[in-house]
């Protein structure tokens, strides 16, 4: 009998990883801190790491600020021999420190991924056409994934640059929670391709920064995401952006939204990031300060629309 794969997380990207892998014939031990039951039958939840070392592929869905506790309790379950791929959307620290870094520092598994792209639970979970990249140098990972998930409905393509996928999938995900709030204040067609390419440019200037190849950011990981999400795929970046500009908390937005959104971190740690680089990002540097209520949205409208246009 073949290995089961392991899903880390029971949120709703979480379970959505774990029907989608059933779905294509796999075993799957689910993980979540709270006792969870699904109908699958070739899902088993369990509240005990302990049991993820039977698999050999572990995908990771925890939001990044518990990535760390959760990879130290669940790195006393797991030797080299094991696959440790994610799939969040945020980075760690200012420094922007991606999370399959953090995986290889406090467990003992080496060889790691992560899977980006334009992946949402919902569609994920239905079984709706669409594509993922899987970046690892590991080819065993990019096998191990292709096979976990990859099907008549996922087409699963890969990529070495590890880094420049992480770091495309979380700042898409920013210029993604940006275009919420635009199209909640009504901006056309015209204004949302501005802000989306613009904020893309500055995407790809942070992760160059951080060791991210360019071209990874033009595509799947990148443009190729953030095109779903202009394209209306349900994504709960876009609905917590439009929250925001609803006048919501924080709070009130993410429950909206259904779903822990990195974004609102991320802002200000790219933020801070940029400054020491002394790289200019005005949309997370007005993102930032939006979220602390130093700034509105028109005046953040205002700041980005009336800024010197340069040669692109």
């Amino acid at each position: 009998m073949s290995l089961p794969i392991a899903v880390v997380g029971g949120g709703s990207f979480g379970q959505s990883l774990a029907r989608a892998s059933a779905r294509v014939g796999q075993r799957v031990l689910l993980w979540s801190r709270r006792p969870r039951e699904l109908p699958e039958e070739s899902i088993t939840c369990t509240t005990e790491l302990r049991e993820l070392a039977d698999a050999e592929l572990v995908l990771f869905a925890v939001p990044s600020p518990h990535v760390g506790e959760v990879a130290d309790e669940l790195g006393h379950h797991l030797d080299g021999s094991h696959l440790l791929v994610h799939v969040s959307r945020g980075l760690v620290g200012d420094e922007l420190h991606t999370v399959s870094e953090v995986l290889a520092e406090r467990t003992p598994c080496r060889r790691v991924g992560a899977l980006a792209g334009p992946l949402v639970a919902k569609n994920l979970a239905s079984d709706e056409p669409s594509g993922a990249i899987i970046g690892s140098q590991f080819p065993e990972v990019v096998e191990a994934v292709s096979e976990a998930l990859g099907g008549p409905s996922l087409r699963v393509y890969s990529t070495p640059d590890l880094v420049g996928v992480e770091l495309a999938s979380a700042l898409v995900g920013l210029v993604a929670l940006s275009l919420g709030y635009a199209m909640q204040m009504g901006m056309g067609p015209g204004a949302l391709a501005v802000l989306a390419t613009r904020g893309l440019a500055e995407a790809t200037r942070v992760g160059e920064l951080r060791g991210g190849q360019p071209r990874t950011f033009a595509g799947l990981a990148g443009a190729g995401d953030l095109i779903a999400a202009v394209a209306g795929d349900g994504r709960p970046e876009i609905e917590f952006g439009r929250a925001l500009a609803q006048g919501l908390s924080l709070a009130e937005a993410a429950e909206r939204a259904d779903a822990y959104i990195e974004g609102a971190l991320l802002a200000g740690q790219v933020a801070a990031f940029a400054a020491r680089a002394r790289v200019e990002v005005p949309l997370s540097t007005g993102l930032a300060r939006l979220m602390r209520g130093e700034i509105s949205v028109a005046k953040l409208t205002e700041a980005l629309m009336t800024r010197p246009a340069t040669r692109e």
